[in-house]
């Protein structure tokens, strides 16, 4: 059975750190025609960028990607990829990979595996990935957001707090842990269904996602499951400062001379 699934790229101009994030120019080209190319190369039938600027709707257009022009009120790229899904007419089981526009280095064959996976199961309208945590100090980073998991895969819950707490093994002076499980990073990357989607936007944000600051846990708050597929290495990080922008862009030069 053919995989049949969307991309959706959504990019904002505003950013605190970095204004126009899109459309700065790695190796040569604007960021945004870098993601742009993966989500090609990832198999997805059509890639479409959504975006509230004129002048990120007029570049990714001369490249020739369409590009819808989203309300500027979403609250998150989430419901900026609901309202893409209902001008676009898509149908409700139809499959939508959630590529951010300021991760020029995403490897198409990981958005293909992520669609994949919501593809292979009945239980979820929603799939995410997560990596295993190799360094002990990331645990206890609240910027790094944790995911406990079910025997099948599914999230039980999200959290910038360590968890599980290994009681016995915190205790130790060390808290370096028992090691008796693991522990997973979570990787925001999503493949949804369109129909997911619409009952997404219909919740309110709920008390839990408030507190942590992780959209996703208003999904769990509904009662609804989330898959979560592990991966042996998360992706390499996006572009958030300005020495990320030196970063990736070594990469690709480096790419290309190998």
């Amino acid at each position: 059975m053919t995989l049949c699934f969307k991309v959706v790229i959504p990019a904002r101009y505003a950013s605190t750190r970095l204004p126009g994030k899109p459309l700065l120019n790695i190796a040569g080209k604007p960021m945004i025609a870098h993601v742009c190319e993966k989500a090609q190369q990832s198999g997805a039938e059509e890639v479409v960028v959504a975006t509230d600027d004129e002048r990120i709707m007029q570049t990714v257009s001369d490249l020739g990607i369409r590009t819808i022009m989203t309300r500027p009120d979403h609250q998150s790229g989430t419901e900026r990829i609901a309202e893409v899904a209902e001008l676009c007419g898509w149908s409700g089981d139809d499959i939508i990979v959630n590529v951010q526009g300021d991760e020029p280095l995403i490897l198409p064959e990981i958005i293909q595996e992520l669609a994949a996976v919501l593809a292979d199961q009945q239980q979820s309208g929603i799939a995410t990935m997560a990596a295993k945590i190799s360094d002990f100090e990331e645990i206890f980073n609240p910027n790094a957001v944790k995911v406990v998991l079910n025997k099948d895969g599914y999230a039980l819950y999200f959290s910038r707090a360590p968890i599980p707490w290994d009681r016995d093994g915190f205790a130790q002076e060390d808290r370096r842990g028992s090691g008796k499980m693991a522990y997973y990073r979570h990787i925001g990357m999503y493949a949804y269904t369109v129909d997911f989607l619409k009952r997404y936007c219909q919740w309110e944000p709920s008390v839990l996602e408030t507190v942590e600051s992780l959209e996703q846990l208003r999904i769990l708050w509904q009662g609804e499951a989330i898959k979560v597929k592990v991966v042996d290495k998360a992706p390499a990080a996006g572009v958030d400062t300005a020495e990320d922008l030196l970063r990736v862009e070594e990469s690709i030069l480096c790419n290309r001379t190998t």
